[in-house]
């Protein structure tokens, strides 16, 4: 194959001139072309530079001048293909993108230049990928269709992903196979592979599961993967293995105090057990007194009175200095509700409609959920501990919150992430990692355009966000859809991956600067296909991962 095939000619016209930006070209109505594909015109001086441009829109015309000419021509309407007064003079008319000069030359590209198809190395210099330092695989691109498919690996620069130059992910799309949760599995596998050898490394890793049990066998080996997505994998510089150092944490059982709240099977909990790699977790009063603003996270507060009963609490004040325990906790806060206390009658009185307020809110967690309980033996762990005193570099930390409501998956993830704060900032140990990633799934739970202001989860998010990229603190979320997540957190995002969606979430001003092909692309895009944008990168990729390589459950 000729890898500088001419595929056609630069065609600027008055109404559709070329610029710095951009250019047209005609082609034979018979080349198969895409967008995303990449072409390449020799360029000033003297063609000795290159300009690349990558396809946006793709037209088909013909010399009639109107679809009632095409009518007549068919013998006024007849269908049959063979029937035809006169044979039409037809093209492909193309939209490029420009995205580099080889030489920086940035001239309006000349009527009349050759347009080729591109190599290999062509491709990765238009795209940059072979500048990328760092590199850090997200997926492999295919250009072109037919005898000409080229198959290019697609590397980010690990300091735009996870820092210090950029950071944070956000993977938006529709639920599906090989969809957002798999595309971010693919993507923290690699980090794990590249970043955390036999010595620990430099990345440790705090993942929620909230479906089912998809994410509760992530070290077990996929025993479906097939040969086709092994050689991918080897091709990507990847090994066809699952993630390893896996700790997995389930929700404390009050009802079954011998088993966990959870959707994984008795049987794989108990195996996970015995191998020393599964507890029970809990959140005591003694270690989670900061915590109690989190049991606030949903609920409707514009007075600010409960809020009020929440500082009173974590600042000890009154009868609350002497409380060690729920228990003591929910009667301590009865006592504030009684009119008729005595332990109302402090400076800047807290109404006792405000205590049964926050009484009632207490009693429904408290009551209702076993993580509300002191560690008793050695399979019980208290969440907020483990990770400060003892996560460290190459470990995951799997965390089970399907079965919990609403406000207790809010309290966990907030408490967690409150807790990897901590561990950086208050935790003093020789083995804290460089770099933690929080991987969470559907992310408008906690910071979507509804969510009330003095949401404390909301407040820590953004200051993840906005400050985490120095100090190692890395968010990776994913939810349906990226317009209803808060500005500033999608905002500090670096990198954004969007998968198969809806014209009206298409719609939407985040979508604004991506051309409207494309927005036309991500209503259509197959399993495992996602659009990239990185700063790192010339030009949104359309890239494509292989099925995971941890065990996958039937239906979640």
């Amino acid at each position: 194959m000729n890898e500088e095939r001419i595929i056609g000619k630069v065609s600027a016209t008055e109404k559709n001139p070329s610029t710095t930006d951009e250019f047209f070209f005609w082609t034979d109505k018979g080349e198969i072309l895409s967008p995303f594909d990449i072409v390449k015109v020799k360029h000033l001086p003297d063609d000795s530079s290159i300009t690349y441009g990558v396809i946006e829109e793709i037209n088909h015309v013909t010399d009639a001048p109107s679809h009632f000419t095409n009518y007549i021509s068919s013998d006024f309407g007849d269908t049959n293909e063979n029937i035809g007064n006169m044979n039409r003079l037809s093209m492909n008319f193309i939209k490029a993108k420009v995205i580099c000069n080889t030489q920086n030359i940035y001239m309006p590209l000349l009527d009349g230049k050759q347009v080729f198809l591109c190599n290999d190395n062509d491709i990765r210099t238009a795209l940059g990928l072979n500048e990328v330092k760092n590199p850090i695989v997200c997926g492999y691109l295919q250009m072109y269709k037919g005898k000409e498919t080229k198959q290019i690996k697609v590397e980010l620069n690990a300091n735009f992903l996870i820092g210090p130059e950029g950071a944070h992910l956000n993977v938006s799309g529709i639920s599906g196979l090989a969809a957002k949760t798999s595309y971010s599995m693919f993507l923290l596998n690699a980090i794990q592979q590249k970043f955390c050898n036999e010595n620990g490394g430099d990345v440790a890793f705090v993942f929620f599961n909230v479906k089912g049990r998809d994410l509760m066998a992530i070290d077990e080996y996929n025993k479906d993967l097939t040969e086709k997505d092994k050689k991918i994998y080897k091709e990507l510089g990847l090994d066809p293995k699952p993630f390893k150092n896996v700790t997995y944490y389930y929700p404390y059982n009050n009802i079954r105090p011998e088993s966990v709240l959870t959707n994984a099977k008795t049987e794989d909990v108990k195996k996970q057990r015995l191998e020393g790699k599964a507890y029970a977790y809990k959140f005591p009063l003694e270690n989670a007194f900061d915590r109690i603003d989190l049991l606030l996270a949903n609920e409707d507060d514009s007075t600010g009175t409960m809020e009020s009963c929440v500082n009173f609490i974590m600042n000890r004040q009154g009868e609350f200095k002497n409380v060690h325990n729920w228990t003591t906790l929910k009667e301590t806060v009865k006592k504030y509700s009684e009119a008729t206390s005595s332990t109302n009658n402090t400076k800047n009185e807290i109404l006792p409609a405000s205590w049964k307020k926050f009484l009632r809110i207490l009693n429904k967690a408290v009551d209702t959920n076993g993580i509300f309980h002191d560690v008793e033996t050695e399979n019980d762990k208290d969440l907020s501990i483990e990770i400060k005193n003892n996560l460290v570099s190459g470990q995951v930390m799997m965390i089970d919150i399907t079965l919990l409501d609403d406000n207790m998956q809010s309290f966990v993830f907030g408490s967690v992430a409150r807790a990897i704060w901590e561990m950086k900032f208050e935790t003093e140990r020789d083995n804290i990692p460089k770099k933690v990633i929080l991987f969470v799934d559907e992310l408008n739970k906690y910071a979507s355009t509804d969510t009330p202001k003095n949401s404390p989860i909301l407040r820590q998010l953004l200051d993840i966000t906005e400050r985490g990229r120095s100090l190692g603190i890395i968010l990776f979320s994913v939810e349906q859809f990226r317009s209803a997540i808060h500005d500033r957190v999608k905002g500090n995002c670096a990198t954004a991956a969007y998968g198969r969606t809806n014209a009206i979430e298409v719609s939407k001003p985040d979508y604004r600067y991506i051309p409207k092909v494309y927005q036309n692309m991500m209503t259509r895009l197959p399993a495992g296909e996602y659009i990239i944008s990185n700063p790192a990168l010339r030009s949104l990729v359309n890239v494509r991962f292989p099925f995971n390589t941890y065990k996958q459950y039937p239906n979640g």
